[in-house]
């Protein structure tokens, strides 16, 4: 918990790093990974200062490259470290989707949230979302490497399945990205941000919006 009265800790530095280095290793690799296509060339992307390099297949490879062995890296850190804690509040729960349209609609004025834990129902199916996404784009990019190697022979068709299950796991990503970002046009989100770069949010915030976490880790008891 924070020392601020007026705050409360809801992420710690792990939580903090590993979230941000899954986020910035993702967008390295969308970017790289389309410019392992003729597009940044074609649309004159290569000619933004600075991004002379971004048309060269070798250099976007390398850099693919090193972004998802941070990737992987800090997504098993994630997987190992939170089972070793056993914390799995971030996993869905029975009646998520309900209460998920329950949050929507109250988004839009129409009735009342259901009382929320440490994370909003919609952020724990949205979870389930971007990881699985962020899963089939690891493995079928670890397939494709392995093609590679010299003593590794795939037939045409699984190969061509590989790459497409590879495209489709990245416009997963792509989509999921688009509305985990897009909840944040919503003001009652907003308090949420200070806590992916800080660890902490409003306290007020917590206790009207997070009840159940808040009591919870209050003990129930008022500060």
């Amino acid at each position: 918990m924070s020392n601020d009265r007026g705050k409360i800790k809801r992420h710690g530095l792990s939580v903090i790093l590993t979230h941000w280095l899954v986020a910035l290793s993702t967008f390295v690799l969308i970017f790289s990974g389309f410019g392992q296509m003729p597009l940044y060339g074609r649309y004159m992307v290569d000619r933004i200062p600075g991004l002379s390099w971004a048309s060269d297949f070798s250099v976007t490879l390398l850099i693919h490259y090193w972004a998802a062995a941070v990737l992987i890296g800090a997504v098993v850190f994630h997987l190992v470290y939170h089972g070793i804690r056993r914390d799995f509040d971030i996993l869905p729960r029975r009646g998520d989707l309900r209460d998920s349209v329950r949050i929507i609609m109250a988004t839009f004025g129409f009735g009342e949230e259901p009382e929320n834990d440490k994370y909003l129902a919609e952020q724990r199916l949205a979870y389930v979302f971007i990881a699985f996404s962020l899963l089939l784009v690891i493995m079928t990019g670890i397939l494709k490497v392995l093609k590679n190697l010299p003593s590794i022979n795939y037939s045409e068709g699984f190969a061509l399945w590989i790459t497409f299950l590879h495209n489709v796991g990245t416009v997963l990503v792509i989509i999921g990205i688009a509305v985990h970002l897009g909840a944040f046009i919503f003001k009652a989100n907003w308090p949420l941000l200070p806590g992916i770069f800080t660890g902490s949010i409003d306290r007020e915030y917590a206790k009207e919006r997070h009840g159940i976490w808040y009591r919870r880790i209050c003990d129930d008891k008022d500060p």
